[in-house]
């Protein structure tokens, strides 16, 4: 089975605190809410400490046009994409031309060439990498892009590939936009990149990489009649917010079921589950998992702390999560179930277990 080598995270240098970001929603949402001070109260619900952005709060505030905005994140995006999984490489003590697919997962931002093949200049990958780019998966595509770097080793057993998910939410917002929606994902969304080094059963042998969490299964779910529970309106002024308020009502109702399904297939029971790596979508979220897996604090406590940390950056926070359950070794044996959500509305689940020789 393929096994995880390596994680690495990055994330902008400007970084800012909630209590700034809540002054700066005060000013532009006051016009548009009589009742500001009762809706800002989901910034100290959100128990979000500070979050980190592509550019300062006084620049991502003003008018920019969409063009010069995804300009600034093609820059960023690469920058903090090469830090990602330069970190990955480092720990693994491997090198870029180790790198077989490149697999590059995004939401917030468009290109073409799209960035893995800017990753592939500027990092010197082997020309004849393997590039699979992913666009449009949202808070699911840590979970979903992992899946398909699982996919290609499986295939592959010989191969290395790396996922790398950068997501620059702060880039998309727009000052004209005074929706709740938009107040929700102000307090909610930060920026920044995770990577994963995956590598195939044959790799990992021979290199000595066996006592690493290695893939078991996984489960891709997607609702009927919930495309407009999360998303984008492409807009002239760039990428406008879809965030529905039912996203907890969802968690609670179809994820027991979810999850339960998914481990039965494997001869396996929530109780047998030793670590869980949620995205943490937001306290509600992280509360609603709580319910509905019949799960305490403990279980979810480092989602909590990413959250804390760096708010919901979309699609990397679940390798930030998964990055933080590592840094304590896993037992051998031990399983981890993995999972997030995103547009479409969907689930991506994937259940590990930590090798061992």
């Amino acid at each position: 089975m393929p096994h995880i080598i390596s994680v690495g995270t990055a994330v902008p240098i400007h970084e800012v605190s909630m209590e700034a970001s809540m002054a700066v929603s005060r000013s532009l949402f006051a016009d548009a809410f009589p009742d500001i001070d009762r809706l800002l109260s989901v910034f100290a619900h959100s128990n979000i400490r500070k979050r980190h952005f592509a550019a300062p709060l006084e620049w991502l505030t003003e008018d920019h046009p969409f063009a010069e905005k995804n300009k600034l994140f093609i820059d960023v995006a690469c920058s903090l994409g090469m830090d990602a999984i330069n970190r990955c490489l480092s720990r693994a003590s491997l090198s870029v031309h180790d790198i077989d697919c490149l697999i590059f997962n995004t939401s917030t931002g468009l290109s073409t060439p799209s960035i893995d093949a800017r990753l592939v200049n500027r990092l010197g990958l082997r020309q004849d990498v393997t590039r699979i780019p992913i666009w449009g998966l949202g808070c699911a595509g840590g979970a979903t892009g992992l899946s398909r770097a699982f996919d290609y080793v499986r295939a592959y057993p010989d191969a290395v590939a790396v996922l790398v998910c950068v997501e620059l939410c702060g880039l998309t917002f727009i000052k004209q936009d005074v929706s709740k929606s938009n107040l929700i994902a102000t307090s909610l969304f930060g920026d920044g990149a995770g990577a994963v080094l995956v590598a195939g059963d044959a790799f990992a042998a021979k290199h000595g990489l066996q006592d690493t969490p290695r893939f078991l299964s996984r489960k891709t779910c997607t609702w009927y009649d919930s495309l407009d529970v999360m998303g984008w309106d492409v807009t002239d002024a760039g990428l406008k917010v879809i965030f529905s308020q039912d996203i907890p009502t969802l968690v609670k109702k179809r994820m027991r079921s979810n999850v339960d399904d998914f481990l039965s297939e494997q001869q396996l029971t929530r109780a047998q589950i030793n670590h869980f790596i949620l995205h943490p979508g937001g306290p509600k979220v992280i509360n609603a998992y709580q319910q509905a897996l019949e799960i305490g604090h403990e279980q979810t406590q480092h989602a909590e702390e990413i959250l804390a940390e760096y708010g919901n950056m979309s699609s990397p926070t679940v390798l930030f999560v998964l990055e933080k359950s590592l840094q304590t070794p896993w037992r051998k044996r031990e399983i981890g179930l993995l999972g997030a959500l995103g547009p479409g509305f969907s689930s991506e689940l994937i259940l590990l277990e930590q090798g061992g020789t």
